[in-house]
């Protein structure tokens, strides 16, 4: 480590600075990094082949779908075919599962329609060998990370002996899954950060500007991925501001030198991620130009940019007037259009009139001829003169094909309780008072025209002052498992109880081609964010799909099942290797012990030896640092409203692993540096961990790599006995 840097760090502590740094005779020696360039390649290719080859062994088993792959590899394959589709994570890790496949000369035609089906003449391998690389590239960075924040080769190779030999990360490397491009992107942002920080004594060097633009490109892939890349955007900024906070108590820079500091990292760590990650949503729109799937999650006017979706291409009238025929679109993800049919609410569901709901799909039952309150002219006849619905304006909606009113009143909702419900009333468009809505668009003012597409608009009933929306329930057969209709009476504003004008009909108006109201890239970004975002709180379990909370993973409660059930299916389980699991739960415990008592004894001034400080700041800076990363990969899923699943774990298992590797390097230098046979000591405990390791491995191998047979209940199953907990179910 660099004199300056080394001065650095004891000011930090409170230590005095040291003369010269002799380590010779010591543990911490023997583990330092070699000088020779051979000693630096050799064990980093080492890990490096070891992690290649087990990620890639049996790649191409099982020959079928397992488990997300059937969400991932369709959308593969809709990049490929250029098919519009929602999904609740960003784009960056479809796109290059995409990629991968069309450049592997898979041609997008697999439907993906559930686990278990056999992709026979597709081909499936480039898209699993892409996702095993970048699983595969995990174990070098970090061994390079704990290479560099511990500069101890031992340290290094028990993290990397972790890392290749978990089960769970090789499972979760091998199929087409968003979790290997997440942790990717994760680990290159937080090697990057690591190396940055290394040449804080070089600013505004070559290798300090290659390292921090590093940073902002792997934040942006980590963000593209997966939103939880924020938690390593966190962690990135959380050590910017320290490293600022420690520029400006270093009084020999200049207030212009400290401006430097502060908008490079502005311009690498914001601007630059930023920009990448707009740029992703670029592409995805550019490349997914067909109506697909995903339509109906999204506003009218994003539909309208999607080649061969109803809208595209289409002129409409620009403005509503009265005596137009429309259908209304609910905002809510999935909402449906306004509609109504014949049928009637059943005895003991409100009053009994007819039905009105929202229905998913088009259909001449959602079309709605918009009147004055109080006059039932004939809008068509010529001799009358146009006249524009506009913001405030009282109106009332008569259904097309029943000539009934949209009508609200004090009957409770089917499924809803405290809204009220809405009914479709009246003779040829003659009923009452509760027919009347007040029609408002949101952000504008009184006398307003309003817009096709673009306008957002209430409808607020007259009578009771409640808002018409959508609650996103489904109705019984009754309602033909339509989606229910209410009024609410709450004012907060909400996707559930805005509408837009999607169809619009009216032949004394003149068309224009909707290219003029589709949004904008601004627009279909904001609204492309909002749907994610909605969707991601939404998500619930799928039918006997095993969730788990936060609290089962780090002790490695449960697993899931990637493949098979039964004994004579190909069965693979994803579960983590107990023992490393285990051995890294006990280590955050070990370290929260060693870290108070070191800063403890720094504290009370207590003398350390040269060596001891070195082993002290490792500690507490290295390891407090990849201390963090867990907590802040960790703690915020207990906040989290949505469904949970095992997986969520494995970015925050990469850190514990990393300071398994920093706290029992320095534990066992520590130890035995209080004893004769120092070395002995020292190495004898790293070699053993790594032989836990990889004996454990050698157990549960078969977790990942696939079991036929017996399951691990039965005595003659190869799994027989390593069935430690009741909740696994291999």
């Amino acid at each position: 480590m660099p004199l300056a840097a080394n001065k650095t760090c004891q000011a930090v502590l409170g230590l005095r600075p040291r003369r010269t740094l002799r380590l010779a005779s010591s543990p911490a020696s023997a583990s330092s990094v070699p000088r020779s360039s051979g000693w630096f390649w050799t064990p980093l290719g080492l890990v490096t082949s070891l992690s290649f080859a087990t990620r890639f062994y049996r790649l191409q088993e099982p020959p079928h779908i397992c488990w997300d792959e059937t969400h991932f590899g369709k959308m593969g394959s809709y990049y490929i075919n250029r098919t519009f589709f929602f999904d609740v994570h960003p784009p960056l890790g479809k796109m290059l599962i995409g990629l991968a496949g069309y450049l592997s000369g898979y041609n997008g035609t697999f439907p993906f329609q559930k686990p278990g089906d056999k992709y026979e003449e597709h081909n499936y391998i480039g898209m699993r060998g892409f996702c095993a690389f970048l699983g595969s590239c995990l174990i070098p960075f970090s061994y390079l990370t704990v290479l560099e924040l511990s500069k101890s080769l031992p340290a290094a190779m028990l993290t990397a002996a972790i890392l290749i030999f978990d089960t769970g990360c090789i499972t979760l490397s091998q199929y087409i899954l968003l979790d290997p491009v997440l942790m990717f992107f994760l680990m290159g942002a937080v090697f990057s950060m690591v190396k940055y920080n290394s040449c804080a004594t070089r600013p505004f060097s070559a290798p300090w500007w290659f390292w921090l633009c590093l940073t902002g490109v792997n934040l942006a892939g980590a963000m593209g991925v997966k939103f939880v890349g924020l938690f390593v955007v966190l962690l990135v900024g959380l050590n910017t501001i320290y490293n600022l906070w420690e520029l400006l108590g270093d009084l020999s820079l200049s207030l212009v030198t400290l401006g430097k500091h502060f908008l490079a990292r502005v311009l690498c760590l914001i601007m630059l991620p930023l920009a990448l990650y707009t740029a992703q949503f670029a592409v995805h729109f550019a490349v997914l130009n067909r109506s697909g799937p995903g339509d109906g999650f999204f506003s009218s006017g994003f539909q309208s940019r999607l080649i061969g979706n109803n809208l595209h291409n289409v002129s409409v009238p620009e403005y509503l007037a009265y005596g137009s025929v429309v259908t209304m679109k609910n905002l809510r993800m999935a909402g449906g259009y306004l509609h109504s049919h014949w049928h009637l609410y059943p005895e003991g569901v409100g009053a009994r009139q007819q039905q009105v709901t929202a229905y998913l799909h088009k259909d001449l039952n959602n079309l709605w001829i918009i009147k004055k309150y109080n006059l039932n002219a004939d809008y068509l006849d010529p001799s009358l003169p146009v006249e524009f619905v506009k913001h405030g304006d009282i109106i009332r909606l008569e259904h097309k094909e029943t000539s009934r009113n949209l009508h609200s009143h004090q009957h409770e909702a089917p499924l809803t309780r405290k809204h009220l419900q809405v009914t479709g009333y009246g003779i040829n468009g003659t009923g009452d008072s509760n027919d009347f809505w007040r029609i408002e668009v949101v952000g504008r003012k009184a006398g307003k025209h309003i817009k096709v597409l673009r306008s957002q608009i209430r409808l607020i009933h007259l009578a009771t002052g409640c808002i018409l929306g959508s609650t996103g329930k489904t109705l019984p057969k009754w309602g033909w498992e339509q989606v229910e209709v209410t009024c609410t009476p709450y004012q907060k504003e909400s996707p559930n109880s805005l509408w837009n004008v999607e169809d619009h009909i009216n032949p004394r108006l003149r068309n224009i081609s909707l290219d003029v109201l589709k949004p904008s890239f601004p627009e279909i970004l904001l609204e492309s964010h909002m749907v994610m975002i909605r969707g991601n709180s939404g998500l619930k379990p799928k039918e006997n799909e095993v969730t788990s909370k936060p609290w089962h993973w780090p002790i490695n409660y449960q697993g899931l099942r990637f493949s098979g059930v039964n004994e004579t299916d190909y069965r693979v389980y994803l579960l983590g290797n107990p023992v490393i699991w285990w051995l890294n739960l006990v280590t955050i415990g070990l370290y929260v012990i060693m870290a108070t008592f070191i800063s403890v004894a720094i504290k009370r001034g207590t003398h350390l030896t040269t060596e001891r400080q070195e082993l002290s700041r490792v500690l507490l800076h290295g390891g407090g640092l990849i201390m963090l990363g867990w907590l802040l990969h960790y703690l915020p899923f207990f906040m989290m409203g949505r469904v949970l699943y095992f997986h969520h774990y494995f970015p925050a298992m990469l850190f514990s692993s990393m300071l398994t590797g920093i706290t029992w390097d320095v534990f066992l230098k520590f130890c035995a540096g209080m004893l004769s046979a120092s070395s002995q000591v020292y190495n004898s405990g790293i070699v053993l961990l790594i032989l836990l390791t990889m004996s454990s491995f050698y157990l549960f191998h078969p977790l990942s790599y696939g079991m036929i047979g017996p399951l691990a209940s039965d005595p003659s199953s190869p799994m027989a006995g390593l069935r430690w907990l009741e909740t696994w179910e291999f």
